[in-house]
């Protein structure tokens, strides 16, 4: 299902406890990096960085992994930092490991894939995870 109501998006970031940020980057100054640092400053999420270019490395402190399958708990929220042509594979995964929705930051929505996966698995898009996370935590 498609998750466009303010509360709601507020609702599933107070439930959420782990996060996957699918395609970190190394750049600082990407919004992959900057979004998952202010996840992390909220000290109230446990954060899987996912990248398989960057997998093993370290960034913000923590290992990268190279797919979603590889995070050992359930994941709440994906949070996904990818072109629009490469989304559907996360999709894929996202339901294999039976995460609770995925996020699709400003930039990689690809609509036809929203439609086919909405049915499936909750979806929020058209809005950013770290503005919203910053709305959720005060109302």
């Amino acid at each position: 299902m498609i998750i466009e109501e303010q509360e709601a998006i507020f609702r599933a970031i107070r439930q959420a406890g782990v996060i996957a940020v699918v395609g970190i980057s190394e750049d600082r100054n990407r919004p992959s990096y900057m979004i998952a640092q202010r996840l992390m400053a909220y000290n109230r999420f446990r954060l899987y960085l996912v990248n398989p270019v960057h997998a093993g490395k370290k960034i913000l402190g923590q290992e990268v992994l190279g797919s979603l399958l590889n995070v050992k708990e359930h994941i709440d929220i994906v949070d996904v930092f990818r072109r629009p042509d490469a989304i559907e594979p996360i999709f894929e995964d996202a339901l294999r490991c039976q995460a609770g929705l995925v996020w699709l930051q400003p930039g990689t929505e690809d609509l036809k894939v929203i439609e086919r996966y909405s049915d499936r698995i909750d979806i929020v898009f058209n809005a950013c995870l770290g503005v919203m996370a910053a709305g959720a935590m005060v109302h």
